[in-house]
């Protein structure tokens, strides 16, 4: 990127909320139903039918508003968005646009070691339309109505994004929230969080905007990424050789790593915004505000600060802990099996997450319950199984569902701490080794690992180590 140049970027993230039926339609949005199988006659846009609002849509978007600093207001409408598109039968999306829900709300992100305000200009209530299908017939664009009339939150920020590795951040502090407030799963490849992204690119001191071009299609938090530096540098380039930015929709290509036309200039007037007539006025009330304050969830940057605080761990481990709610949870219920913090969070962000990348699985399907993986924990805590072991027990775990000390017997890994077990083996190394018995004694103590590493060998492993280390020392200085 050029350095005369700065980037101004705002996203636009929808996310698809987890209630079980429609935003206005008493019908099942559960993912994976045959196509048009969960449809009313209002999500086929038949004349004579009338939504009637999920309380859930409301109370979920009012969540998010809390968790982003918003303000509630308290009268909103909706809106009818009009537009033409054949997954979108009644030629109207339900949306808002005047009066957002939730507005003039911030987040704090930490980007490139710097951390940074984002604000948020606005959260509102909208439907999904259908999904147009255009790879499973070589003539036809087929049409599936199951996500027409889904609950979505559109939640866009201000134009205070300056790099694509603020842009990833936001991204990913959004979708923290999501998941944190258990009102979106945050999947980005599967749909249920979207983002558009609006760049523009300016002379550095500037004030003033430069032309703006939207970009669309980014699956994942990685091609948001690299599409806004692509559309950063393409900008760039222009201005640069006497072009001049056109205001449009583009589209990225992550194969080829690029972005084509979709559209050319669209404004809020082209969708003809008008308010809803067969919808009342959301109205919220105090109590209502109040009873959905007592439900939020400690949020992750405040989840963050206390296990840093309460568990002694560091500023990096604290955030990878809790960056994904369900791996925090995980760790925490596997703390009350197991009493070292550290020697939990460590085998969690090595072992755990070395597996779920392997097997490309989330923390919950992971194999092995927090109950069984802190009873491993403990075992290794408490000498009762070497380092080894606890690798080869762990990993015998992921194939069976037993305990640890259950497949430890079975795999003959338990150590011995037994001194009646133990010290005629050290006694036999000590009578067997006289010349570094005498050399150990003139003073060359670092001897001390040969004759501890002789009693591991001879009892096969079994013999706890710091035991084993006592008694030697303890026979070698009489």
């Amino acid at each position: 990127m050029n350095n005369s140049y700065e980037a101004v970027i705002g996203l636009e993230v929808h996310a698809q909320l987890l209630t079980e039926s429609k935003a206005f339609a008493p019908v099942s949005t559960e993912f994976g139903g045959s196509p048009n199988t969960q449809v009313t006659p209002l999500c086929l846009g038949h004349p004579g039918t009338l939504p009637v609002l999920n309380e859930n849509l409301v109370r979920y978007i009012i969540k998010m508003g809390l968790a982003t600093n918003c303000d509630i207001a308290k009268k909103s409408i909706f809106a009818r968005k009009n537009y033409f598109y054949p997954d979108l039968p009644k030629g109207y999306q339900i949306s808002q646009y005047e009066t957002p829900i939730c507005h003039d709300g911030h987040i704090s992100i930490k980007a490139e070691g710097e951390e940074k305000e984002i604000g948020i200009t606005r959260i509102h209530m909208e439907e999904d339309a259908g999904k147009s299908i255009h790879d499973q017939d070589p003539y036809n664009t087929l049409v599936d109505l199951n996500r027409a009339g889904v609950p979505l939150i559109e939640i866009v920020s201000e134009p205070d994004i300056r790099t694509p590795q603020e842009a990833y951040a936001y991204l990913n502090r959004i979708k923290q929230i999501v998941q944190y407030l258990e009102i979106c799963d945050g999947n980005m490849e599967e749909g249920s969080l979207r983002c558009d992204a609006n760049v523009s690119v300016r002379p550095k001191g500037q004030k003033k905007f430069g032309t703006r071009t939207e970009l669309k299609n980014m699956n994942s938090f990685r091609n948001v990424e690299r599409a806004i530096q692509y559309e950063i540098d393409r900008q760039i380039e222009l201005i640069e050789s006497g072009g001049e930015v056109v205001q449009q929709t583009l589209l990225w290509d992550a194969n080829k790593m690029e972005t084509r036309l979709m559209r050319t200039k669209e404004e809020a007037h082209d969708y003809r915004y008008f308010p809803e007539p067969d919808i009342p006025p959301v109205v919220v009330t105090e109590k209502m505000l109040d009873d959905i304050r007592e439900e939020l969830p400690e949020l992750p940057d405040v989840r963050q600060q206390r296990f840093a605080d309460e568990f002694g761990m560091s500023e990096e481990d604290a955030y990878n802990l809790t960056e994904n709610r369900y791996l925090a949870d995980f760790y925490e219920e596997t703390l009350e099996y197991a009493e070292n913090p550290k020697a939990v969070s460590n085998v969690v962000l090595t072992e755990v997450l070395r597996v779920l990348n392997e097997r490309s699985i989330d923390i919950r399907s992971f194999p092995i319950t927090p109950e069984r993986l802190g009873g491993l924990i403990s075992l290794r805590e408490n000498d009762k199984i070497n380092s080894s072991a606890m690798t080869e027990i762990f990993d015998a775990m992921l194939e069976v569902d037993k305990s640890a000390e259950e497949l430890a017997k079975e795999m003959n890994l338990l150590q011995v701490s037994d001194a009646g077990f133990i010290e005629p083996i050290v006694e036999e190394v000590i009578s067997d080794h006289p010349d570094e018995v005498e050399r150990y004694r003139d003073g060359k103590k670092g001897l001390i690992g040969f004759f501890i590493g002789q009693v591991m060998q001879r009892s096969q492993g079994k013999a706890n180590p710091n035991l084993v280390r006592e008694l030697i020392a303890e026979k070698l200085e009489e």
